[in-house]
């Protein structure tokens, strides 16, 4: 049977583009069982309230709710848990050292299969304040309303 290519993404954390300010990403492998696997070939995951973290050495992803399987029997995971992370021991002491420093913490953006492998894209990130998610929207709206009196000022032609 032949593999899967190019990338299908199972299941992204918009929100936290918005909580956080993304400094570095990185992507992991992930260790899974059977089941988690079909569940997530079928596009069942959440990422909202997951996080990760550095362990003896090791990066865990915790608290990522992927469902049982549907067909699944005893053999069936736990729907939340430690999940192991798949990185090159540099990075892991290079984001082990960026968490010690403080303020910052490992964030899981999107899972993913890539060429039919399960992956997970993490960020190192920093949490924002109230007072830039407010600054961070109103750019983005000053851009989008300036777009359109462009677009409306080159449509009437003048």
């Amino acid at each position: 049977m032949p593999r899967d290519r190019g990338q299908k993404v199972v299941a992204s954390n918009r929100k936290a583009r918005h909580d956080y300010l993304i400094e570095d990403t990185y992507e992991a492998g992930l260790v899974l069982t059977g089941t988690e696997v079909k569940s997530l070939r079928e596009g069942r995951a959440s990422l909202v309230d997951g996080y990760g973290f550095i362990d003896g050495g090791e990066a865990w992803l915790d608290a990522v709710h992927i469902p049982e399987f549907n067909q699944g029997s005893w053999t069936n995971h736990p729907p939340r848990r430690k999940r192991k992370m798949l990185l090159h021991k540099a990075q892991i002491l290079k984001i082990a050292n960026k968490i010690k420093d403080g303020g910052y913490t490992l964030v899981p953006l999107s899972i993913y299969f890539s060429d039919g492998n399960a992956k997970v894209e993490i960020a190192v990130a920093k949490g924002k304040k109230e007072y830039d998610k407010r600054q961070a929207l109103r750019e983005r709206q000053d851009s989008r309303e300036a777009e359109r009196a462009m677009r409306s000022r080159n449509n009437l032609g003048e």
